[in-house]
């Protein structure tokens, strides 16, 4: 693999961490490893949030830059006589990526590789051969014996497991290749864009937030932004590629490279028009591409956070990312130099004067 330079090493270190929602521990301390070193302060909310403040003009505006550390996994719920790990999924998942892929199970003895079985084809009728197995009928095979070698191995229900890949520079090296994209990616770009505003004037006080349990109802946005009452409030994600062999426009608008997502509608929140107005303005002045995204079928932390105490103005800005929630997801390093440059330039710009006009216009 090509040599990974600081900005490779971080997105390496945040996607490798193990962390699946409700167990966020491993990729909030890569997070708060990475932005401590650029915060006034950092420090967490009840759920297991981080939250890392950067003051450039004490008592202006809140403006709150939202990724969130949880990954799609699952839980060991129970394990048979056989050895065998049943498990729930946390997240939501696509049965056809799932089956004889590689797991690691965290244990309190230490990880646990596993791979996901089922019933073979071989020994199936043809007209189930033809359908997808179920997640029901799927186990973790970790190559024990009996229950007591799995107990053996510290394996225990409420087990967090997670997709085992590690991240890789593909030929085109442009292209980066890992696990937890989602939503590792959105954690980086609040991490650099405090790093690119240390010793910078900003008129504001800037929030780089890692939220916890998005993939399982937006839980730590609430909790969070219910903590920091922003008045402006950005959630970096990652959006759905649609440039992939049989997509058509119409079902994904996002294309790898083409820049940012700027999302107008999702199924938790239409976004704020003055907002998304701004941000573009400030995309065009400088040039930075970017693309129109919707996701009628998905939501983002700003579902929440836009609803927190008397309403924020927020929007959600995405990395086009193809095969999200599987082993392997797949983005463009453009796309991302492109985010935080945007997303920094905007929040240089957000003064008390431009947030009222925003908001109240």
């Amino acid at each position: 693999m090509a040599k990974l330079d600081e900005t490779l090493t971080m997105l390496k270190d945040l996607t490798d961490a193990k962390g699946i929602a409700g167990n966020e521990r491993e990729a909030r301390k890569v997070m708060e490893q990475y932005i401590q070193p650029y915060a006034d302060e950092v420090k967490t909310d009840g759920l297991g949030s981080l939250i890392a403040k950067k003051t450039g003009l004490a008592g202006g505006p809140k403006v709150m830059i939202a990724g969130h550390l949880d990954e799609v996994g699952f839980m060991v719920t129970q394990i048979d006589d056989k050895g065998f790990v049943k498990f729930q999924t946390v997240g939501g998942w696509w049965s056809q990526v799932m089956l004889a892929q590689r797991v690691t199970i965290v244990t309190s003895k230490g990880d646990v590789t596993g791979v996901i079985g089922s019933k073979p084809p071989h020994i199936l009728p043809p007209e189930l051969r033809k359908k997808p197995v179920d997640i029901k009928e799927m186990f973790i095979d970790i190559g024990a014996s009996s229950k007591e070698e799995a107990l053996g191995f510290g394996v225990k229900p409420g087990d967090m497991v997670v997709p085992y890949f590690e991240f890789t520079v593909l030929n085109n090296e442009k292209m980066l290749l890992a696990k937890a994209w989602d939503n590792r990616i959105g954690c980086a770009i609040a991490i650099d864009v405090l790093k690119n505003l240390d010793g910078q004037d900003h008129p504001n006080e800037v929030y780089g937030v890692g939220t916890v349990q998005e993939e399982v109802g937006l839980r730590g946005a609430k909790t969070s932004a219910q903590m920091i009452q922003p008045h402006i409030a950005f959630a970096v994600d990652v959006g759905i590629a649609g440039d992939t062999p049989g997509v058509s426009e119409k079902d994904a608008m996002g294309k790898v490279g083409q820049g940012p997502g700027i999302v107008l509608y999702d199924a938790s929140m239409v976004s704020h028009k003055g907002l998304r107005d701004m941000v573009t303005s400030v995309a065009d002045e400088l040039s930075i591409p970017y693309q129109f995204d919707t996701m009628p079928g998905g939501g983002t932390d700003s579902g929440a956070i836009h609803v927190t105490a008397n309403g924020v103005p927020a929007l959600s800005i995405t990395i086009p990312t193809r095969y999200i929630h599987s082993h392997a997801a797949l983005l463009h390093r453009d796309d991302y130099e492109n985010t935080v440059k945007l997303v920094t330039e905007v929040v240089k710009r957000l003064d008390a004067d431009t947030v009222s006009e925003i908001t109240y216009n």
